[in-house]
């Protein structure tokens, strides 16, 4: 493993940004219930969120391009930092949307930096244990600080800084990096036409897990709140449903490598329905059945995104791929803009037991589109799929380093 040593710096900084930003999701959502703002104004929140990631994900390569990895990242890590400090200082519920969005396109942004600089850095050999690495460096971090609520409490300064100060120190590791600069990442231009044409069903499925894995993200605090979790409950339920998510990504990407993916991708998204009827219908205010429901939830609906993406990429030609990978998250920013907005009104006006009818019945839809698309487009030949890669929805440069780990061996294609 001393391959690992010289990027010590970029995955502590990853460790340090994802645990922070995890925390904020949460933290977000208790505090704005908590001061009573409007569901559809904390819906709108994710709305601006997903909005300036979006926009970072196309523009942020551009300002790398123009003044470098280092200075982008400190640019973006101040004004993030400022950002949650702002929130605390003035509690309104519109100035958060703005400042949401804020927080998405420097976010996105500084995952940009750290993830290109990794991609340049680490060799062939290494990539699939470097992505293995940040998988794990990931669920460790973005797990491990839903419990620094219940430490700090959510409902005062103290956690806002928290929040702030894991932004600033995410600089000090990438600051004594050494001076070598990584060649900043492709520019993301694409046609949503060309994309759409690629794979109809992987931008409609990254529309429709954008609605739910951010309505997750963002709205399922409130949903735990409101049948009697305390905070500790909150940090422990969404816990839960991130580790779900990991617990089942590689057997599905086994199973979609060796199948029609699209069977594969029929299975995760039933089984993603079925745990939000069990959350809806059957957990009531049970906390092991709310906890044994989230965790079947994460599970089955947090790898839909790479599933998609490995669908996707069997259908595109040589010279797409990267093309393919911004236009995805395109995609996926969209329906996250959607989802947290719909989701409020849901919460709004049928209450917090059919939150979750909400996320199956947009998880059928899928099923149904793709058994749609089953029977206008035959199987692709399994000689030319590309091997499954698990994919972080942090920016779509990340697609660049699991893409080479998983066709490591192979002819390079992109």
């Amino acid at each position: 493993m001393n391959f690992l040593l010289p990027l010590s710096p970029l995955l502590a900084a990853a460790g340090i940004l994802l645990a922070g930003n995890g925390l904020q999701g949460t933290l977000i959502a208790l505090r704005s219930a908590h001061e009573g703002f409007d569901p559809s104004l904390i819906g709108l929140m994710g709305t601006g969120y997903y909005a300036g990631f979006m926009l970072s994900c196309l523009f942020t390569a551009r300002l790398i391009r123009a003044v470098g990895h280092i200075r982008v990242f400190s640019g973006l890590a101040a004004i993030a930092a400022s950002a949650s400090l702002t929130m605390v200082l003035w509690l309104d519920p519109v100035a958060w949307i703005g400042l949401r969005f804020i927080s998405g396109f420097c976010f996105a942004g500084l995952f940009m930096v750290i993830e290109s600089w990794l991609n340049a850095s680490v060799d062939n050999a290494h990539r699939a244990s470097t992505l293995s690495v940040y998988r794990l460096v990931d669920l460790a971090a973005v797990t491990g600080s839903q419990f620094l609520l219940p430490v700090f409490g959510a409902y005062g300064f103290a956690i806002f800084a928290i929040a702030a100060i894991m932004t600033c120190l995410s600089l000090v590791p990438i600051s004594l990096m050494d001076r070598t600069a990584p060649k900043p990442p492709d520019e993301f231009r694409f046609s949503i036409a060309s994309i759409w044409a690629v794979s109809p069903l992987a931008c409609f499925g990254c529309i429709t897990i954008g609605m739910t894995n951010s309505t997750f993200r963002l709205m399922g605090p409130i949903y735990a709140s409101d049948i009697g979790f305390d905070t500790t409950g909150v940090a422990t339920f969404m816990s839960a449903g991130i580790i779900g998510g990991a617990v089942l990504q590689l057997p599905l990407g086994w199973l979609s490598d060796r199948l029609d993916r699209r069977w594969v991708l029929i299975i995760a998204t039933l089984g993603a329905a079925a745990a939000g009827f069990v959350l809806s219908y059957a957990a009531g205010t049970s906390h092991s059945m709310a906890l044994t429901g989230i965790f079947m939830f994460g599970a089955f609906a947090l790898p839909l995104y790479s599933l998609s993406a490995a669908h996707a990429n069997d259908r595109a030609k040589r010279g797409q791929y990267v093309i393919v990978a911004a236009g995805l998250s395109f995609f996926f920013s969209l329906g996250a803009m959607i989802g947290p907005f719909v989701a409020a009104q849901v919460l709004l006006i049928f209450g917090p037991d059919f939150f979750f009818t909400y996320t199956s019945i947009v998880h059928l839809s899928l099923v149904a589109v793709t058994l749609w698309r089953m029977t206008v487009r035959r199987t692709p030949d399994m000689k030319a799929k590309k091997r499954y890669a698990t994919l972080l929805r942090t920016s779509p440069v990340m697609y660049r380093l699991a893409h080479k780990a998983a066709n490591k061996g192979q002819r390079k294609s992109d």
